[in-house]
């Protein structure tokens, strides 16, 4: 946990974990950028911490952030595997009758 922030509890941690779910899904108009950076924000995580937990490199993580890089589906599913999340793709009903 970045070391800005007081250490809180486990349980303030798992409700702090559900705040950061709930925004997420609250906001899909969120860019991917937006995304890994509320994550991050919201677990109070540094760009290294986020790194280590999604198993991908600093740098990686640090380009999505800075909008350098838009990210692989993969690095992305990794990154938002932290909480439990993955990226995916659904057929839109309304659109269906195209098919």
């Amino acid at each position: 946990m970045d070391r800005r922030y007081k250490p809180i509890s486990l349980y303030q941690q798992m409700q702090l974990r559900q705040q950061v779910i709930d925004e997420l899904l609250a906001h899909p108009e969120w860019s991917l950028q937006e995304s890994v950076c509320q994550l991050k924000k919201g677990l109070r995580l540094t760009t290294a911490e986020l790194a280590k937990l999604a198993g991908v490199s600093y740098r990686t993580v640090q380009d999505i952030e800075l909008g350098n890089s838009p990210g692989t589906v993969k690095t992305l599913n990794r990154i938002l595997g932290v909480l439990g999340l993955r990226l995916s793709v659904a057929l839109d009903k309304a659109k269906e009758s195209y098919f």
